[in-house]
């Protein structure tokens, strides 16, 4: 039995949450609450040393980092293949996984903070707040989680990371103009590793981000209709935090039409 160690929030899990119910795999999990700071626990860093999550357990091997486990699921278990079955397909669909890892992943973090984790974090009192910051062992990572929850809109690269989404919903527009899915007319797991941002997006109130992209809008509306997309997304997400982004992100309008209008 494969073991899963994941958050109901986090959009890495929902993507292998995503593939492990595309492929039909049975699996156990183990709940790791990263909101507080259960990923630095010295019992969860033998398993994943970066305090993150997820990461699997399969027949003794522990792997971690989401995109290679959305692949070794696919390449281990029996059921319908996410990847293409041409070396230039799956070329293309891992361009599309690479620009998650490297420039939409870490934009995600910044948006989530400053829309909703910060009022959360804020609430608990001063105290708690450094204690939060301090849990966090990396540095660089330390002082910008003080500028989210301090500065809000005004911490110097939210208005990056938003472009970042732009940019990302303009591309996969275009990607879509002449096929169903992102790398031709089979799903992949190229759609799986953009289902979670897109997801977050909507949750944070920034849905108008894909007004006048009808492509990515039919595209979205197809993986919210799949079997595995609830599951995946919802199942593990506890209902008051579902609401609570979805309340702040209503908050927060304002401020990203604002960040939005300078794109534009």
């Amino acid at each position: 039995m494969l073991e899963l160690y994941h958050h109901g929030s986090s959009v890495c899990a929902a993507k292998v949450r995503l593939a492990l119910a595309e492929k039909g795999v049975e699996w156990t999990g183990h709940y790791i609450d990263i909101l507080a700071g259960e990923q630095f626990d010295p019992d969860y860093l033998k398993i994943n040393p970066r305090g993150a999550v997820p990461a699997i357990r399969h027949e003794g091997a522990v792997i971690t980092e989401s995109t290679v486990i959305c692949e070794y699921v696919d390449d281990a278990f029996e059921g319908p293949a996410l990847k293409p079955p041409t070396p230039l397909g799956q070329a293309r669909m891992r361009m599309w996984t690479k620009l998650v890892d490297e420039e939409i992943h870490p934009s995600v973090r910044p948006v989530t903070y400053v829309t909703t984790h910060r009022h959360s974090i804020l609430a608990r009192g001063a105290e708690a707040v450094e204690e939060h910051i301090a849990s966090d062992p990396h540095p660089v990572w330390r002082e910008r989680k003080r500028r989210w929850i301090h500065d809000g809109f005004a911490a110097p690269d939210v208005a990056d990371a938003v472009g970042v989404f732009h940019r990302m919903v303009r591309s996969m527009d275009a990607a879509l103009a002449d096929s169903e899915w992102l790398v031709g007319d089979a799903y992949t797991l190229a759609d799986g590793a953009l289902t979670p941002y897109a997801n977050r997006l909507e949750m944070l109130g920034l849905s108008s981000m894909w007004s006048g992209q009808a492509n990515f809008a039919r595209w979205f509306d197809a993986v919210k209709r799949r079997p595995s997309f609830r599951p995946a997304l919802f199942a593990y997400l506890p209902e008051e935090l579902r609401d609570k982004m979805r309340a702040d992100g209503e908050k927060a309008r304002p401020e990203f039409e604002e960040l939005l209008a300078r794109l534009d």
